[in-house]
């Protein structure tokens, strides 16, 4: 019987194993799994524990990871603000001074032509007696009020001027650029006449000599500085700065 044994081999774990030399005990693999937690499974050979985490060079790296989606929210919310009150496109410097340069150059000539044919002589009937050209000398304000104060005049003028110079800088609206140029060329073209007219520097009168019926004269200075002021109120309600930037609210 032991011949036999011997002959046909006895079955792995059996006591007469562990002193033969030669014969290596399988580990037992299904004893294994059973004596194993719930929900583990025994790590093959050579490979990296599944628990464990993998090694990382600083603490640096893990703490970018854990904080990676909120750093990001942060930078895109700081830079959604920073959009908001950067300016947009280019300066609109060459846009007001060439508006500006256009409203004075038509206001001054326009004078010099009325001053020239129209001083000393009657009025033109441009549209019936609706509309006419009559040459008046005005020591006001736009649209002959004031005529008391043409020193306080001339010293807001000059103060625009140096206002809109100073805002020019921060420009990148084009209807702002529009107005102010406006708003520059009418202020100027009254402060050339405030400074270069009789009866001296600083007190001279205006030429007005636009007359509609039933209203106050003026000049195409006057107007420039109205449409101006009129567009500066319809830019500001609209929520639109002179940078560029809209307000939707």
């Amino acid at each position: 019987m032991a011949e036999a044994e011997r002959i046909i081999g006895t079955p792995d774990g059996t006591p007469g194993d562990a002193g033969r030399p030669g014969r290596q005990r399988q580990p037992d693999v299904a004893a294994e799994t059973a004596a194993a937690p719930s929900g583990t499974t025994p790590d093959a050979p050579g490979t990296p524990d599944a628990g464990s985490a993998p090694a990382v060079p600083d603490g640096s790296a893990a703490a970018s990871r854990a904080d990676g989606p909120e750093a990001v929210s942060r930078t895109d919310e700081r830079s959604g603000t920073a959009t908001d009150e950067r300016p947009r496109g280019r300066r609109r410097i060459g846009v007001l001074f060439a508006v500006a340069a256009v409203a004075y150059a038509l206001d001054l000539v326009s004078k010099l032509l009325v001053v020239a044919k129209l001083e000393h002589h009657a009025p033109v009937d441009i549209i019936g007696d609706w509309l006419q050209f009559q040459m008046i000398r005005n020591s006001g304000a736009a649209f002959s009020f004031g005529e008391a104060y043409t020193v306080i005049f001339t010293v807001i003028a000059a103060a625009v001027i140096v206002v809109i110079v100073r805002l020019a800088r921060k420009l990148y609206s084009l209807p702002w650029a529009i107005a102010l140029g406006l708003l520059f060329g009418g202020a100027l073209g009254n402060l050339t006449d405030r400074i270069f007219r009789s009866p001296g520097v600083f007190k001279g009168a205006v030429v007005d000599f636009i007359s509609p019926k039933h209203f106050a004269v003026f000049n195409l200075a006057d107007s420039a500085i109205v449409c101006g002021g009129i567009l500066i109120v319809l830019l500001s309600f609209g929520g639109r700065d002179p940078d560029g930037t809209v307000h939707k609210d």
